[in-house]
Formats: C-alpha cells, structure tokens, sequence
C-alpha cells in the first residue's frame, strides 16, 4: 500500500509527458499484461460466470472514471494534498453509502466518526483560508470526484462472491484497458522516445502500484468486505505527503498533516467494535 502514495507523485511526472486518456489506456494494458504470469503462477482458471463479468465491466467503468479523476488532479494540483485526501476521505464515503444504500447499521460511535472524517477531509483541502469561489477550484472538485468514483469501485467489487480475486481483477484491468483504447486519442505520439524518467514511473505506476498494490487491494475486499478493505489505504497519507515532498519539492502544511490525523482516527472509529 506504501506504493500507492508514491503512485501520486508518479502521476504528476507523467503528466508532462502524457494525457490522462492515453495514460489509462498505456497503464492498464501493461498491469493485463503482467498479471496474467500471477494468475498462472497460483494456477487459477480463466474461467468467469456471465453475471461476474457484467460486474467487472461496471467496476472497469468506475476504475476509468477514477483514474481521470486521479490524473487530472496530480496535473492541476499537488500530489500530495490529492493522496492525502482521495486515500482518507474513501473509507468514510464507502461507509456513508453502505449506510444509505445498502442498509448498513449506523451506531452513535459513527455519527461522531463520519463528522471527524468530514472535519480532516475539508482541513486537508485547507478550505478554513479559501474564499467561496476559490473552494471549488478544479484540483479539488477532481479530487473528490476522485473519492467518490472509487468508493463506489470499492463497493461494486465486494459483491464478487463467485470468482477467485485474482482473476476478477484481471478481467477488471483488461475491460479498463479496451475502455481506455477506445477513449485514447493517442496525442502523445509515439512513447518510445521518452526517457527512462517517463518509463520508470509509468512501469511503477503500472507493476508496482496496480498489478501488486492495487490487486492485494481488491483481493482485500472481496476476502474483508468494502467497509474493513478499505482501512487499508490507511498506510497511503503520509506516503504521498512524504514522497511528494522528497521527490517534487511540494511544501508539507500543516493542515494536511492535522486533516490526514483526523480522517484516519475517523476510519479507526468506524471499523473498530460497537
């Protein structure tokens, strides 16, 4: 998981070279790639009920939207704010919508919970020193799309009861990939003639933080359940926070540092016993 923090500053490099659309088509094609050895390797089967794949091509759909979102927000805000936030405001969200929608038991231990996590989540933004038109710059707007787009991945994903994780996510990566061909304009040109700088993060980004990171992740949900995988990305925050400061010179604040703290007690509260 410490990966996915590096995963945003790995964004914001690659935007200089790279739009978004080609970006989700160049990633998920080497994560479909690389994660076909694994499932050999645990010798699963290729095989997936029809209803299973209809819900790995919802989960493709959601994945893409987020990675607009993630990218889009690297490019036009800092990439550690963006960890900081989409990593610690998701839990919180998948628990409001498991509450709303799927009849989730809320507890008064949670009320207080959701309203520290809404409290960190708009000190990482820094709202306190925005004006009101300045709240809903771009970055930020993309940044909570961000969120919700994944905590509703997180969700659909959970409902996987028929197929091992493993090969879930591989028809996950590979319907993302087709959904990012058709979408691609392919400006970028050939890619080829970047520098190693270009490929090492896109093969980090790709391998490191998508075929392992992202996989044990969704392995994650479909063993623990949305509200309990999603805990996880607790070990994300300060990754990003850290990672961006050494790698891209982005000053620290002190109120990503205080909203980080308040969003991950938030999370502790919501799955910790009644």
């Amino acid at each position: 998981m410490m990966s996915w923090g590096v995963s945003w500053v790995n964004a914001k490099v690659l935007a200089s070279y790279i739009s978004a659309s080609d970006l989700i088509f160049y990633r998920y094609f080497i994560t479909t790639l690389t994660i076909v050895p694994v499932i050999i390797y645990l010798k699963k089967s290729f095989k997936i009920p029809l209803a299973t794949l209809g819900l790995a091509i919802l989960g493709a759909v959601l994945l893409s939207i987020y990675s607009v979102f993630y990218f889009d927000g690297t490019k036009y805000g800092t990439s550690g704010l963006g960890g900081a936030f989409v990593t610690t405001f998701t839990p919180v969200l998948t628990f409001v919508l498991l509450v709303v929608f799927f009849d989730k038991k809320l507890y008064r231990k949670d009320i207080l919970a959701l309203f520290i996590g809404g409290m960190g989540a708009i000190t990482i933004l820094n709202i306190w020193s925005f004006k009101a038109d300045e709240i809903f710059v771009l970055a930020n707007i993309y940044f909570v799309l961000a969120s919700i787009s994944w905590s509703l991945l997180t969700i659909a994903n959970s409902k996987n009861k028929t197929t091992d994780a493993v090969v879930f996510v591989f028809y996950l990566y590979l319907f993302t990939t087709l959904f990012g061909y058709i979408t691609a304009d392919f400006s970028t040109g050939d890619i080829s003639r970047f520098d190693a700088i270009f490929w090492l993060n896109l093969i980090f980004v790709s391998v490191v933080s998508t075929t392992f990171a992202t996989s044990i992740y969704l392995i994650a949900i479909a063993r623990l359940g949305a509200n309990e995988a999603s805990s996880f990305i607790l070990l994300v925050p300060f990754s990003a926070i850290v990672a961006s400061w050494v790698f891209l010179g982005e000053p620290i604040y002190w109120t990503t540092i205080i909203g980080t703290a308040l969003a991950i007690k938030a999370v502790l509260m919501i799955n910790s016993p009644r």
